[in-house]
């Protein structure tokens, strides 16, 4: 008789705690209107292909980058050294062409054995279609290297949710005083 009541008890426990499972899935709607959502926004998913020039200058009086961090020797390379920018980005490689946006944001140099950065960066739109939208970019940059990948973790704006990959080519440096031009090819998917 007990074993029997024990059973009972079991089953009713399992159709109760089955039954509000059961509501909150099917009245809540919850993961449904996800599953729609997802569903539309993976079809309007799109991929954009940015080219600028990005003008990191740490010479002279009005610099766009300065170095923040340095853990010994005076001169602008070797580990440890940190930097923050607020470097323009311009449609040209000229510093004259027009100003699309800044890049805004921290660099390190991480390697102990190559020049190599790490770099904490937004890049921010102010002309054009992207005008007020950004994207972020977290990566290693090993500036000695002809071409460098780095990754698209982010963005804001018409870049929300972004993700993809940034291609820098520097054209221009002086060895002397850090300054650079990178040519920057991003390829950014987003929504």
């Amino acid at each position: 008789m007990a074993s029997l009541h024990m059973y009972t008890l079991t089953t009713i426990s399992c159709f109760i705690i089955f039954s509000i499972f059961l509501s909150f899935s099917s009245n809540g709607v919850f993961l449904e209107e996800i599953s729609d959502i997802l569903a539309i926004n993976l079809q309007s998913q799109k991929t954009s292909h940015l080219h600028f020039y990005f003008h990191d200058i740490l010479s002279g009086k009005n610099p766009s980058a300065i170095k923040i961090i340095s853990p010994g020797g005076e001169g602008i390379y070797g580990f440890g050294k940190t930097f923050i920018c607020d470097d323009a980005l311009t449609i040209g490689p000229n510093a004259s062409t027009e100003v699309i946006g800044r890049a805004q944001g921290i660099y390190a140099i991480a390697s102990q054995s190559e020049l190599a950065l790490l770099m904490t960066m937004n890049f921010e739109f102010t002309q054009g279609k992207y005008n007020g939208s950004g994207i972020s970019i977290f990566g290693r940059n090993p500036v000695m290297r002809d071409v460098r990948e780095m990754p698209i973790v982010g963005g804001t704006g018409l870049f929300r949710f972004a993700r993809g990959y940034a291609l820098a080519h520097t054209i221009w440096s002086d060895v002397k005083s850090g300054d650079a031009i990178v040519e920057y090819n991003v390829f950014v998917q987003h929504f």
